[in-house]
């Protein structure tokens, strides 16, 4: 099951999610900008996303549990977001990935393009992903 995160999924979330706040969770889940996934009742993983540019969706994260990884759950999280932004009638989402990490050639697979860069000191490069819906 895929659905919008609400107060009951927060505990979890935080549990593996070290890259944003509590309190910014709470909110962004009041804003609905956080979508979970179970199998049953057993948890598999979220995606996060807000606004680039206060108009753009932009995938700030999305996270499997480790051992949910390479069943197309990833894949599924990602078709139901890009789904509910064509709903509301965005043209295109974005999303950002070290070149260090895999997940580049996961977004290549799933129909995202590099679109640019951003370099941060003592970071490695950051791959902007486009996708037109």
């Amino acid at each position: 099951m895929i659905r919008y995160a609400n107060e009951n999924d927060i505990e979890i979330i935080s549990k593996y999610d070290k890259h944003i706040s509590k309190e910014e969770l709470v909110n962004i889940i009041k804003l609905k900008r956080v979508i979970v996934m179970y199998e049953g009742d057993k948890f598999v993983g979220w995606l996060r996303y807000n606004l680039f540019w206060d108009n753009t969706p932009f995938m700030n994260m999305l996270y499997l549990l480790d051992n949910e990884r390479g069943k197309g759950n990833g894949s599924r999280l990602v078709i139901f977001w890009e789904n509910e932004m064509k709903q509301k009638n965005y043209e295109f989402v974005l999303t950002s990935t070290q070149s260090n990490e895999e997940a580049q050639f996961f977004y290549r697979k799933i129909g995202y393009v590099d679109s640019g860069a951003l370099l941060l000191p003592n970071e490695p490069l950051e791959i902007i992903f486009y996708k037109k819906l």
